[in-house]
């Protein structure tokens, strides 16, 4: 199994940039897939992908096995709980972890409030 624990959320005002950090241990000597989806009040969860609008970046730190969002200039919208799934795979599907979100190791998640 993955297990994944996510950091870096809390309150922010619009505009402000934010870090958050997924740490992956566990069984990692095969292909996993690691991602970042959030999950906002009343909608379906979504994949993060590598930006939003140009806004957030996705980067990682291998050797520490540490997978980060940066979030710049936040928008109230980007309120929601955040988080990072895995699966073993020898593809890294961006919406593998929302259509089967069953077969995905999840994190607790990190929230994520965006004030104007």
């Amino acid at each position: 199994e993955v297990r994944l624990v996510e950091s870096g959320g809390g309150s922010a005002q619009a505009g402000d940039s934010l870090r958050l950090s997924c740490v992956a241990s566990g069984y990692l000597h095969e292909n996993v897939c690691v991602r970042w989806f959030r999950q906002a009040p009343g909608k379906e969860r979504e994949a993060v992908g590598d930006s939003v609008k140009g806004r957030f970046t996705i980067s990682e730190d291998k050797a520490k096995n540490i997978l980060y969002l940066q979030m710049d200039n936040v928008k109230p919208e980007d309120t929601a709980m955040y988080y990072c799934a895995a699966y073993y795979g020898n593809y890294c599907e961006r919406d593998y972890c929302v259509v089967t979100p069953r077969r995905c190791y999840w994190g607790q998640g990190t929230q994520v409030t965006v004030s104007s």
